[in-house]
C-alpha cells in the first residue's frame, strides 16, 4: 500500500506522518502528512553551523545545497526518471486529491519559489527568485521581495497577486472560512498562522506577513505559488480584480475563484487541453511537452525562465511500476531510479558494474520502538513502570539490528540516539552529549533481569511487538529482540498484522505493549510536539510527563534558535530518562543511475532524488 506524501512547500505545522505500509516484499512506501512529518523520516529540524557564512534566508551554505554550475548551456539530450506507475494528473497539487509524490516530482520543475530543501533538510534560499527578511521579532514580521526578473512563461510577472491567492486558498476565517470560500486545500497553515493576510498592493513585487503568535516553522510557510492571473481570467475577472478582492476582504468575490482553483488544473484525460492555463515559473514547462498517456511525460525547457537554465533539454518522467525499475535502468529505459532499499536491490544494482552508479543515504525517516503506557501494559506506571521499560531497553540489540539489517545497505549507518535530530546533522553530537549517556548502547542481559525483578513483575513477561505486516525487515527486528530479551525474562511475541495502521486497528486500539514503526518529517522545528505531549494527537502510547510538556510549550512558543536547541536537549534527555520509547536507526535509501550522468544527488528529505533534476546532465 502506498501512502500519499505531503509534498507541498506550504506545510501544516505540528504533526508527523505515519509510515510503515508495506508491500508483500517488505519494501516500505513512506509518507508524510500535510503536517509535514510522519511515520517515515521527515522529522528533522533546520540546522546551521555557528559562525558559518549565512545566506539571505539565514541558513548556512554547505555541501547539502545545490551546486553552482555557473552559466549552463542546455544540452540537446534526454534524461529519464520514474517515481512509479501512477501518472501525473494535476498542475495544482495543493488539494487533498492531488497532493501526491507523482504530481510533486513534475510540479517541482514547473514552479520556483523563495527556498528549497537541501539534502539534509536545511533550507536554502533561491536568491535568483527573490529574498525574504525577518524585520521584527515581536510580532514576527517577514518582508518578501520577488525578483524583478521573475516572470511566468507567458510573460506575466510573478507578483504578490500569486501569494495573495496562496493565502486565500487556505480558507482564512477573515475571508469567510472554508464553507464560504470553498477552496479544497490540503493545508490551512497560511490562513491559520497569518490570519490577517498579506500587507501589499496589487501587482507588487513585495509583500509583508505578520505572525500574531510565535511560529518556529515560519520559514517553510511561503515558497512557490500558483498563477493568480490564470485563475482570474478563467473565473471571469479582470486583471488584478482577485488580488484587490483579497486585500479588501471581499470573500464573496474571492469565492468565485474556488471552482477553477479546485478543478481547472486537473488532467483526467492525461493530457494538457489548453497550454495557456499552465504557465511555468520553473526551469521546465508543460507548454510543448510530449505526453504519452500510460508511458511517459517529457518536459521541455522554459524559454522565459529567469533562474539557472536546465542542464538537459528533455526531462522525461516514465510511468513504470517500481518492480521494473532495476531492469529498466539496466536496459537504459530509465536513467535514474530510487528503488526500495533492500539488500537484494543493492546487490542487483552493484552487479551491473561500471554502467551504473549506486549511492546510499540516510533518510529523514527513523525507526523506533514505543512503549504502551495504558494501565494493562506491563510498562505502565501501574504495572512494571520505569524499571520494566529500562529492562527492555537493556536487552534490545540495537547494534546487532544495525549490523545485520541496515549496514549491508549503508555501511555508514549507526544506531540513532535522538528523535529530533539525525546522525547526519551537524548539531546531532552536541545534543547527544547533553541528552544520552550511552546506557543502552550494549546489551546487558543480567542488568535487564535485575531490572525486571525490581519491577516486581512475574516472569516471563509477555511483550507483544506490533507493526504493520508483512514486513520482512521488521519481522527480522522482532526476531532479534526476542532472541535477546527472552533470555532476560521477557516473552516476546511477534504481533505484526495487516491492520496495524488502519482506523480502529491495532495501533489505535492499543492492543500491544511495544509498537514498531517509523516517523517521517520535512524539516520542521515543532513537529514532534503532538507525539510526546500529554494530550498530543500522535501520542500513540499515552505517555505523560509535565516537564516534557513544559519544554515543548517553551520550544513551540519561541522563534529563537537558541531556545529551540536548549529545549531539544531538555526534551531528549527527559525522553531517555523516562523512556518514552527507543530510537533505532535512520532509514537507508538507495539510488541507482546511469554512470554517464552528473549531478544526480540522493537526498534525505521527501522531495526524493529528482529534487535537482534540472541539473542532471551527461558527462562530456
Amino acid at each position: 500500500m502506498k501512502i500519499r506524501r505531503a509534498t507541498m512547500a506550504v506545510v501544516a505545522a505540528g504533526a508527523l506522518a505515519l509510515a510503515g505500509c508495506t508491500s508483500d516484499t517488505g519494501s516500505e512506501d513512506e509518507g508524510t502528512s500535510d503536517a509535514g512529518a510522519g511515520d517515515e523520516g521527515d522529522g528533522a529540524e533546520e540546522t546551521s553551523d555557528d559562525g558559518a557564512e549565512e545566506t539571505s534566508g539565514g541558513m548556512a551554505e554547505g555541501d547539502t545545497a545545490k551546486p553552482d554550475l555557473g552559466d549552463v548551456e542546455t544540452m540537446s539530450d534526454t534524461v529519464s526518471f520514474s517515481s512509479g506507475a501512477e501518472e501525473y494528473n494535476a498542475y495544482n497539487s495543493e488539494t487533498p486529491g492531488t497532493n501526491s509524490t507523482y504530481n510533486a516530482v513534475v510540479n517541482n520543475q514547473l514552479f520556483s519559489g523563495f527556498w528549497y530543501w537541501g539534502t539534509d533538510g536545511t533550507v536554502y534560499p533561491n536568491e535568483w527568485f527573490g529574498s525574504y527578511e525577518q524585520t521584527s521579532e515581536d510580532p514576527l514580521t517577514v518582508e518578501y521581495t520577488i525578483s524583478d526578473d521573475a516572470v511566468w512563461s507567458d510573460g506575466t510577472p510573478v507578483s504578490a497577486n500569486d501569494y495573495l491567492l496562496s493565502w486565500a486558498s487556505t480558507n482564512p476565517e477573515s475571508l469567510g472560512g472554508a464553507e464560504s470560500l470553498g477552496f479544497d486545500a490540503v493545508s490551512d497553515s497560511f490562513g491559520v498562522y497569518v490570519p490577517e493576510g498579506l500587507e501589499t498592493e496589487v501587482d507588487s513585487k513585495t509583500f509583508t506577513i505578520v505572525f500574531p503568535e510565535p511560529y518556529p516553522d515560519w520559514e517553510l510557510l511561503v515558497s512557490a505559488a500558483l498563477p493568480a492571473h490564470v485563475v482570474e481570467e478563467q473565473s471571469g475577472m479582470e486583471p488584478g480584480e482577485l488580488a484587490q478582492a483579497i486585500l479588501d476582504g471581499d470573500g464573496e468575490t474571492v469565492a468565485g475563484a474556488a471552482e477553477f482553483w479546485n478543478t481547472g488544473w486537473l488532467f483526467p484525460n492525461y493530457q494538457v487541453e489548453d497550454e495557456a492555463l499552465v504557465p511555468s515559473s520553473g526551469p521546465y514547462t508543460l507548454e510543448g511537452a510530449a505526453w504519452e498517456s500510460g508511458n511517459q511525460l517529457a518536459l521541455v525547457p522554459n524559454e522565459s525562465f529567469f533562474g539557472p537554465a536546465p542542464a538537459t533539454e528533455n526531462l522525461v518522467y516514465r510511468f513504470a511500476s517500481p518492480e521494473t525499475h532495476v531492469q529498466a535502468l539496466q536496459n537504459g529505459d530509465i536513467n535514474v531510479i530510487e528503488p526500495q532499499a533492500t539488500v537484494d536491490t543493492k546487490q542487483q544494482l552493484e552487479g551491473m558494474g561500471d554502467m551504473v552508479s549506486v549511492e546510499t543515504t540516510d533518510e529523514m525517516t527513523w525507526e523506533h520502538l514505543d512503549f504502551n503506557f495504558a494501565e494493562t501494559s506491563a510498562f505502565s506506571d501501574d504495572e512494571g513502570g520505569l524499571a520494566a521499560r529500562e529492562a527492555f531497553a537493556m536487552c534490545v540489540p540495537r547494534q546487532n539490528i544495525i549490523d545485520n539489517l541496515i549496514a549491508p545497505i549503508n555501511p555508514e549507518a549507526e544506531v540513532m540516539n535522538l528523535r529530533e535530530k539525525f546522525p547526519f546533522q551537524p548539531d546531532y553530537d552536541e545534543v547527544v552529549a547533553e541528552a544520552y549517556d550511552g546506557r543502552y548502547d550494549e546489551v546487558d542481559i543480567e542488568g535487564a533481569a535485575a531490572k525486571l525483578e525490581e519491577a516486581g513483575l512475574e516472569t516471563p513477561v509477555e511483550v507483544r511487538i506490533g507493526y504493520s505486516a508483512p514486513n520482512p525487515r521488521r519481522t527480522d527486528q522482532v526476531a532479534a529482540i526476542k532472541s535477546s530479551c527472552d533470555e532476560a525474562g521477557f516473552e516476546i511475541t511477534d504481533a505484526g498484522n495487516a491492520d496495524f495502521f488502519e482506523t480502529g486497528g491495532t495501533l489505535e486500539s492499543g492492543d500491544w505493549e511495544v509498537a514498531l514503526f517509523a516517523w517521517a518529517g520535512s524539516g520542521q522545528i515543532a513537529s514532534g510536539q503532538p507525539i510526546y505531549s500529554t494530550d498530543g494527537g500522535q501520542n500513540m502510547g499515552g505517555f505523560s510527563n509535565e516537564e516534557v510538556d513544559e519544554a515543548w510549550n517553551t520550544l513551540a512558543g519561541s522563534n529563537d534558535p537558541e531556545v529551540h536547541m536548549e529545549q531539544v536537549k531538555v526534551i531528549e534527555k527527559l525522553l531517555w530518562d523516562n523512556l518514552y520509547g527507543i530510537p533505532l536507526f535512520a532509514h537507508p535509501g538507495v539510488t541507482g543511475f546511469d554512470s554517464t550522468l552528473e549531478n544526480v544527488r540522493p537526498t534525505s528529505v521527501q522531495t526524493g532524488v529528482s529534487w535537482n533534476a534540472e541539473q542532471w546532465m551527461r558527462a562530456n
